[in-house]
This record gives structure tokens, sequence and C-alpha cells, in this order.
């Protein structure tokens, strides 16, 4: 990693947007999607299909490429993307829907900040759907904030999701991307990267081989862990993850390409939008302002 000045911080209105990920069979993939997310399609072309929330916020893009080899689990990649829904009684109301649609739950946690339920959809590109706590209720420690793996209170999420009324028939609007997990092949590096180049802030490293990385305050938009990919590199021509959306606020990209072309990274360019990759290969597209469904098609396109 190239030595650098440390990064000033990131602002504070930075997120992240949509992924694009790589499927072998796009229209089963995307049906999936639709049946056990509530998403709809936003945009399309002969390439690939833009899925979100009725609000026009884009979920995921999926790139068609049948020729793709299926992308092993011990690779650096996507861990999972992070569904976030308004309020705990919407995750109520998807869990329901869940359990009558027979999707398959691969696990489910309380962070303490979040209530997360967790599953793979059919090509094994992993998803958490999640609520967040309000924010004073995050508990901090060492003045940071902290996370956990506590028992999930199922009964308790499906009730509030009841008394709130109304069945789960599609991703409510607010809806969005609220975190991206990516699996890494070093954390020391990576760490390098995302907070000494680009600006994140730490906010939790009491996972073991596992760091927490966010702007402006946010638990995390972006985790990062070594669990099975320590090591290893990024195949080309895989399925799975195309690339991470950073939005940030307007006329904040450029700025930020030419700190990390002038700090030796090799910037490139998705539809005319800068993008460099983290020390494992993960793609990042850095963006202006919001990610609509066109911005998200055109980026899957170049």
């Amino acid at each position: 990693m190239p030595a650098a000045e440390p990064a000033p911080r990131l602002d504070p209105r930075t997120a992240v947007g949509p992924v694009s990920l790589v499927a072998r069979d796009r229209e089963r993939l995307a049906d999936w999607w639709r049946r056990a997310l509530g998403l709809t399609t936003l945009a399309e072309d002969g390439r690939a299909v833009v899925l979100g929330v009725t609000d026009g916020t884009p979920i995921v893009t999926l790139v068609s490429d049948p020729s793709a080899a299926v992308a092993g689990p011990r690779q650096p990649g996507l861990f999972h993307v992070a569904v976030l829904l308004p309020g705990r009684a919407d995750l109520g109301r998807w869990l329901r829907h869940a359990a009558d649609a027979g999707l398959r739950l691969e696990g489910a946690s309380d962070h303490l900040v979040s209530e997360a339920v967790y599953l793979s959809d059919p090509e094994g590109n992993g998803i958490e759907v999640y609520r967040d706590r309000p924010r004073p209720e995050w508990p901090v420690r060492g003045g940071r904030i902290h996370m956990d793996n506590t028992p999930f209170d199922a009964a308790g999420v499906v009730a509030e999701g009841d008394a709130g009324g109304g069945t789960w028939r599609q991703a409510p609007a607010g809806t969005m991307v609220g975190h991206v997990h990516l699996k890494v092949k070093d954390l020391a590096a990576t760490r390098a990267f995302y907070e000494g180049l680009v600006g994140f802030d730490v906010t939790e490293e009491g996972y073991a081989s596992a760091l927490f990385v966010s702007a402006g305050g946010y638990h995390h938009h972006l985790g990062l862990n070594t669990w099975a990919s320590a090591g290893r590199e990024r195949e080309p021509g895989v399925t799975g993850l195309d690339t991470v959306t950073v939005a940030l606020p307007e006329g904040a990209a450029a700025p930020l390409a030419a700190r990390l072309a002038a700090a030796g990274l090799a910037v490139g360019e998705r539809a005319g939008r800068p993008a460099v990759a983290d020390p494992s290969g993960n793609l990042l597209v850095f963006v202006d302002g919001t990610v609509d469904a066109a911005a998200a098609l055109e980026a899957a396109a170049a």
C-alpha cells in the first residue's frame, strides 16, 4: 500500500448505494429477489436489470454473464449486502412473509445497534435484512460504537409486525442498502486503504479478523472480514460482486479520486464515475449525490 498522509475524513453525508452482481441466470435471480425481498424492476436492458423499491431507490443490479464461473466461497468478494428496512414492524412483516414463502434463513442476531436476519440468493450471494435501533440506543464502549451477536427476539419482532397491521407485499418506501459486508484477503492492508486513504472511520474492531468502518457516525457502512478469505486472491470472470457504490455529496467524487491517484492507486472509471479496487480487488464506484436506477444501469453496462 502506498505511503500517504492520513486521509481527511469522509463527509458525514456519505453512504453506500446499490451493489451490482454478476449473475449466471439473471432472470431466475431477479425473480427470486422480487419474491423474497419485495423488490420491483426499476430499469433494465439486454444485459442488466436494476431492482429496487417503488420509491425509486435501487438496491441491486444483476448483470448477466451465463459463462461466469461460480465464485468460490473463500475468495474475496461479497459477504452480504444489507437491506435496511425503515422500522421493526417492517422487519416483523418481512419475517412472517419469509416463513410463508418458505425462504431458507441462515441465521439471525441482535447486534445491539440493529436486529438482523440472514439468507442467500440462489447463486450464493449473501443478504442481510435488518432494522436499526434509534442512534441514542446504540451502546458505546471505549469511545466507539459497540456491536455484538446476541439472541434475536423473533417472536417480539413478528408480534410488532402483526400489531402494526398489514401484510408484506413489497419493500416499503424508505428501504435502502444500509451497508455492505466484504470478504478481504488482508485486514491490515484493508484498514490502510479504507481508513488511511479513503477516509472512513473505524467504528468497531472487537470482532476477530473483522473490521467495521463508516462515515458520519453510522455503526458501519462497510464490514470487512478475512474469516474465509485470508490470503486469497479474487478470481476474474466469476459470479458475485461486481461493484459497490459509495454515494458522496455533490462535487466530492472527483477530489477523492484525485487524492487516491496522488497516493499511487490506479483510479479507473465506470460510466464516467471514479472507480478504484481495494487491496482485495473489490471495486468501489464513487458517485456524486443520490444514485438512481438509470445511473445504476449505466454503471453496470460499462
